[in-house]
């Protein structure tokens, strides 16, 4: 896939770089904030090859690339001087609920720092399969330093949101990790953990534990945007190099400390206790439900929103049993449904692009490319992957399945669900994908789908303009004219026969043989390769004689030549010489319908003496370019 192509057209499509405010990108999609969303067409948008979807959520036009979003957002950035702030001004989306504005935040905060995520859940899953396998001995000091790896991420993820909360609240991302840094500094968290009442300027500072933490960031991101504004206000110009940046630091570290932290920590432990509670005394009904419908949480991106209280319930109790459990069903079952789809499908393409999407969904978790590429796309493979999804995700409730690190849901890290302790927790595991990958794979087989024709297939029998071309231009320009001379439409529209011209001169075909076209584009292009013979001073007709010899006169309306050249824009003159496709003249349709001229436009083969015959495809759609009249010599 050529990913600089892709990155043109889409932006191309949504508006341009004027269009654009700034652009960034998660793990599978390319996240625009525009200035005008309304400009752009979805549908031109989807149909760019290497596009898989589209998302408009929470102010941001996502467009879903997959797995290679990263290369494509490269390719965009050469295009453009882009900002990856994704909101310049700090504020919600007025015309969002309180809910939703906390889910984006939340979402779009989490959204960067996945890919941090992620990998250091592999390691720590790498490092669970190699001490299982007894390749590496638990507490050597390779597994203390790997197991370091896996860890940081997760104990200093304040750290990490600290950029991408920056940038979601417009903050300065230094001296608001300054700020954060104390919560995971090593002496205040000593000091938190002694004991000890702990007080800072005589006010009371309350123990909590700030690693692994993500609510309280983002609290204090939004904080720090009005304790910014106000310093600004109150500080002299001469001072803010110096001034500003210490009373923010000195506002901030109170209210972070001693207001913002604990009822950010509360919040996310909370939060984590209620949906723990509710899975341990209904995880039957929970989790078939979360994995039923996980694809259209996908969908809406709110999958990394609950990512927090994942990271919070690996901290502890030091398991989960409900987000990782619904997502690896949900994976393995659009994985499996999408491998169903390529073996069943005698659609090439789509047995390429459904084959890789499934074993990267069965493999890695990564669902997008068969959520959008394949089983959304065609329906009734997505209502398989569900009701799969769903019987598993009850076996797994039932059972109480818990995810012990934290990594994308996936045939590969299925060790995530290695009990420490022993138990048949692993085997469980085993069991739902069991469940999963069998289940989804037989449904979609039964149920079926909608299996397009091949691609060539279509564009030998409705579509083949480009290539058709790409003949007729190599026939003109490189064969000499021995049988036959092709003259291709130059107007799109609809093509009729010259007996339906309501002027007898074209109708009994006094002037030559050819077809008319009834225009739904006001412009005229070349049909051959060839010199413009003439132009008529009302340029509203053209002749073009082509270089092997065909006499072409194209006549834009009846009686229009009384307009006297008004609603006509010529873009040759007599003498030009001109390519298939060179713009000829522009004309307004509407304009001289109004004037009261009927603008059907006779396409004519003057010199018909020459010929033995001449041949017109008529009553059907053509467009610039298409087959219209064959002369036969």
């Amino acid at each position: 896939m050529d990913y600089s192509i892709v990155a043109k057209k889409i932006l191309e499509k949504i508006g341009g770089e004027n269009n654009v405010n700034s652009v960034m990108h998660c793990m599978t999609r390319l996240r625009f904030t525009l200035k005008d969303e309304s400009i752009v067409n979805d549908e031109d948008v989807k149909k760019i090859k290497g596009v898989m979807g589209i998302m408009k959520k929470g102010g941001q036009y996502q467009i879903i690339i997959g797995n290679d979003v990263s290369k494509c957002y490269k390719e965009v950035l050469k295009l453009g001087n882009f900002s990856d702030s994704p909101n310049k001004t700090g504020n919600f989306n007025e015309k969002q609920n309180i809910i939703t504005k906390i889910l984006d935040v939340i979402s779009g905060s989490m959204s960067a720092a996945i890919p941090a995520i992620v990998g250091a859940g592999m390691v720590k899953v790498f490092v669970v399969l190699l001490t299982t396998l007894g390749i590496l001995v638990q507490g050597s000091q390779t597994h203390t330093i790997l197991s370091a790896l896996g860890d940081a991420t997760f104990y200093f993820l304040p750290m990490l949101l600290v950029m991408s909360t920056s940038k979601k609240f417009n903050i300065n991302a230094y001296t608001f990790g300054a700020v954060v840094g104390v919560m995971v500094y090593p002496g205040f968290v000593t000091l938190l953990s002694s004991g000890q009442y702990i007080s800072f300027l005589g006010l009371p500072v309350t123990p909590a534990n700030y690693a692994y933490s993500v609510i309280p960031v983002i609290l204090m991101a939004w904080i720090m945007k009005y304790i910014e504004e106000f310093v600004d206000k109150i500080t002299p110009s001469f001072t803010k190099n110096f001034l500003k940046p210490m009373l923010i630091l000195l506002i901030a570290l109170p209210i972070a400390i001693i207001v913002i932290g604990p009822i950010g920590s509360w919040a996310g432990q909370g939060l984590s206790t209620v949906i723990y509670a509710i899975q341990d005394k209904a995880g039957w009904v929970a989790l078939p439900l979360m994995a039923a419908f996980m694809p259209l949480i996908v969908m809406t991106g709110m999958h990394w929103a609950l990512v927090p209280v994942v990271i919070t319930s690996l901290a502890n109790p030091g398991y989960e049993t409900l987000m990782i459990s619904a997502m690896f069903a949900s994976n393995l079952a659009q994985g499996a449904s999408a491998l169903a789809v390529s073996l069943k499908s005698k659609n090439k393409d789509l047995k390429q692009v459904a084959g890789a999407a499934g074993i990267l969904g069965l493999l890695a978790g990564v669902t997008e490319p068969a959520l959008y590429g394949v089983t959304l796309k065609y329906k009734k493979p997505l209502i398989a992957s569900m009701i799969a999804s769903a019987i598993a995700g009850l076996y797994a409730g039932i059972i109480s399945l818990k995810a012990y690190v934290f990594a994308t849901p996936s045939l590969i890290a299925i060790v995530q669900f290695i009990d420490p302790k022993g138990g048949a927790n692993f085997t469980n595991a085993l069991i739902v994908a069991a469940i999963t990958i069998i289940g989804s794979f037989a449904l979609t087989w039964i149920i079926g789908f909608d299996d397009p024709a091949n691609e060539s297939d279509e564009e030998d029998s409705e579509n083949s303009n480009e290539n058709v071309l790409e003949i007729k231009e190599t026939a003109l320009d490189k064969v000499e004219f021995k049988g036959e001379a092709i003259i291709l439409a130059p107007i799109q529209g609809k093509s009729v026969s010259l007996s339906q011209v309501d002027d007898v001169t074209f109708s009994q075909e006094i002037m030559g043989k050819g077809a008319a076209i009834i225009p739904s584009i006001g412009k005229a292009v070349s049909p051959v390769n060839g010199v413009v013979s003439a132009l008529f001073e009302t340029k509203h007709a053209i002749g073009i004689t082509s270089d092997n010899g065909v006499e072409i006169l194209i006549h834009v309306g009846l009686d229009t030549v009384k307009l006297g050249g008004k609603h006509f824009t010529a873009h040759v003159k007599s003498g030009d010489k001109v390519k298939i496709g060179d713009l000829l003249v522009e004309f307004d349709i509407e304009a001289i319908k109004k004037e009261g001229y009927d603008v059907i436009t006779p396409v004519l083969v003057t010199n018909v003496s020459d010929y033995n015959d001449v041949l017109s495809l008529i009553d059907k759609n053509v467009r610039e370019k298409d087959e219209l009249i064959k002369v036969i010599k």
